[in-house]
C-alpha cells in the first residue's frame, strides 16, 4: 500500500501549500482541520484533496504524519492519540529540512517580505527550468522532475532551523512575534544561526545593520540602492504601472528590468532574486522577460474593484509592512485617498509596538480599526485594547465592527486598504457586501 500523507491542519498556510506540492507530484495527500474557511483551503478543494474534520480515526498505521506547529497534545485530538498510542509525526519544518536535501534549494527568509520574494524567485525559476516551490500565502507546486525547490524560511520559534540550502536571501531582520523573541538580539541570534545552514551563498539587504553583523561560511552579497552593495538598484522609475530599474554587480550593469508591483520594498525584493539567479548561473534576459509577468501572491496589495470602488488586501501585520503596502497604494493611486483599515494581530504584538503602529497607520489619510485579533497562543490578553491604538493614531481614527462599515462610505474618490492577519476579511466582505447593496439599491 502506497503511504499516505495526513496534515494535521492542513489550511496553515505553509501546510496547505505542502500538501498542493506533494500532492503535485503523486502522492497520496489527505488532511484536517476546523471547519471555519481560510482562503488556503480553496487551492486543495481545487486539487480534489481531501479535508476531514479533526478525528482519532484519522490516525490509522498507513498514514504518515505531518502536525502543524500550532497543534499540540492538550488542544488537538489528533495529536493526543498519536502520543498516546506511539504514532510518529514530524513537524512541518522537520518534514521540509528533510524533504529539501534531494534539491538545489533556495531559501527566503526575513521578518517581512518573505512571501512576496519567494513568489517572484517561484515565479521567474518555474518559467525558466522545472521547479517545485513553497510560498507562505498557501500556494505550492511539485514536480517529480523538479532539480530546484524554492521556499519560505520562517523564523518564528526558531523553525528555519532543520533547513540546509544552498542559497538563501534575508530581506530584514525586525523585531516581531514577541510572544516568542525576547529582543531583537535574540531574532538576530536565530537569523545568524540559520545563516551559518547556508551552504552556497546569502544575499542580504544592505541597509540593515543587523544583517551586516551576519557571519557564515557561505559567501555574503549585500543588495540595495548603495555603492557600499555588491548588487546595486539604479535609475529606478516608479509608476502607476510598476517600478523599472537596472541593477550592476561590480561596477557593471547586468541587466535591466521591470516588475508589475508597487512599493519601494518590492524593489529591493527583486533585486534580491536578480542578484540569487545571477549568482547560480542563470541568464538575466529570460530572469528580466519572466519577471514582467509576474501577477503577486495571495493577500499581499491583491486588489478588486466593486462598483468603481478600489479595494487591496494585504497581509500587513507588522509596522514595517504596513508603511511598505501604503507605500505601494500611494505610488498605484497618487491622486486618491488613502484609507486604511487595520486589524492588530496578537495582543502581545500590539502592546510590544503600539507607538510603531500608530506611526505607521498615520502614512493613510484616514483610518479605521478593527478589533485585536487574538492568537490561541495567548494565555493572557494584556491590558490592551483597540481603542487605545485609536487614541495614539494623529490621522482620523474610528474603530468599526464587522456588522456596520458604514462609517467607510464617508470617503469619495478613495482607494481602500484592508491588512491584518487575524480574520480582516470578514471586514473586507461586509464592507464590499455594502457597496453591492448601495447600487442595487439605485437601480
Amino acid at each position: 500500500m502506497s503511504k499516505i500523507y495526513h496534515f494535521i491542519g492542513i489550511k496553515g498556510s505553509g501546510m496547505s501549500a505542502l500538501a498542493l506540492m506533494l500532492h503535485q507530484m503523486g502522492h497520496t495527500v489527505q488532511g484536517s482541520d476546523v471547519s471555519k474557511y481560510y482562503f488556503t483551503q480553496r487551492g486543495l478543494e481545487q486539487a480534489g484533496i481531501k479535508i476531514l474534520p479533526f478525528s482519532e480515526d484519522n490516525i490509522t498505521e498507513d498514514v504518515e504524519l505531518i502536525a502543524g506547529n500550532a497543534f499540540r497534545e492538550d488542544n488537538n485530538v489528533e495529536i493526543a492519540y498519536a502520543m498516546k498510542n506511539g504514532f510518529a509525526f514530524k513537524r512541518y519544518h522537520e518534514f521540509l529540512g528533510e524533504f529539501m536535501r534531494q534539491f538545489t534549494s533556495f531559501g527566503v527568509a526575513g521578518a517581512h517580505g518573505k512571501t512576496s520574494t519567494t513568489g517572484l524567485l517561484s515565479h521567474v525559476l518555474k518559467n525558466i527550468t522545472d521547479t517545485s516551490y513553497l510560498i507562505g500565502d498557501g500556494t505550492g507546486r511539485g514536480s517529480a522532475n523538479s532539480n530546484y525547490f524554492v521556499f519560505e524560511a520562517d523564523e518564528y520559534q526558531r523553525h528555519f532551523m532543520p533547513y540546509h540550502p544552498e542559497y538563501s536571501i534575508i530581506t530584514n531582520i525586525d523585531f516581531d512575534h514577541p510572544d516568542y523573541f525576547e529582543s531583537i538580539d535574540d531574532v538576530f541570534a536565530a537569523f545568524n544561526d540559520y545563516a551559518k545552514q547556508v551552504q552556497k551563498a546569502l544575499f542580504l539587504y544592505g541597509d540593515d545593520l543587523y544583517l551586516r553583523r551576519i557571519t557564515s561560511d557561505a559567501a555574503i552579497y549585500y543588495y540595495g540602492f548603495n555603492d557600499t552593495d555588491d548588487f546595486i538598484a539604479y535609475d529606478i522609475v516608479r509608476t502607476t504601472s510598476g517600478s523599472s530599474f537596472k541593477v550592476k554587480h561590480e561596477g557593471k550593469e547586468i541587466g535591466s528590468f521591470h516588475l508589475p508591483a508597487f512599493g519601494r520594498h518590492n524593489i529591493l525584493n527583486a533585486t534580491a532574486v536578480v542578484a540569487n539567479l545571477y549568482v547560480a548561473g542563470f541568464d538575466m534576459d529570460l530572469v528580466a522577460e519572466h519577471m514582467q509577468s509576474f501577477v503577486g501572491v495571495k493577500r499581499r496589495f491583491s486588489e478588486k474593484i466593486i462598483n468603481d470602488v478600489t479595494i487591496i488586501d494585504d497581509f500587513a501585520h507588522h509596522p514595517t509592512e504596513i508603511i511598505a503596502t501604503l507605500d505601494a497604494a500611494r505610488q498605484k493611486y497618487p491622486i486618491k485617498e488613502i484609507v486604511a483599515i487595520f486589524q492588530p494581530h496578537t495582543f502581545t504584538r500590539t502592546i510590544a509596538l503600539l507607538d510603531e503602529f500608530a506611526d505607521a497607520l498615520n502614512q493613510a489619510d484616514a483610518v479605521y480599526l478593527a478589533n485585536i485579533y487574538g492568537s490561541a497562543r495567548e494565555v493572557d490578553h494584556g491590558d490592551i485594547k483597540v481603542e487605545d491604538l485609536a487614541m495614539k493614531i494623529k490621522k482620523p481614527a474610528k474603530v468599526v465592527s464587522v456588522e456596520n462599515m458604514s462609517p467607510l462610505l464617508d470617503h469619495e474618490d478613495a482607494v481602500y486598504v484592508f491588512m491584518g492577519a487575524g480574520d480582516i476579511q470578514l471586514y473586507e466582505r461586509s464592507f464590499e457586501e455594502l457597496l453591492s447593496s448601495l447600487t442595487n439599491n439605485r437601480q
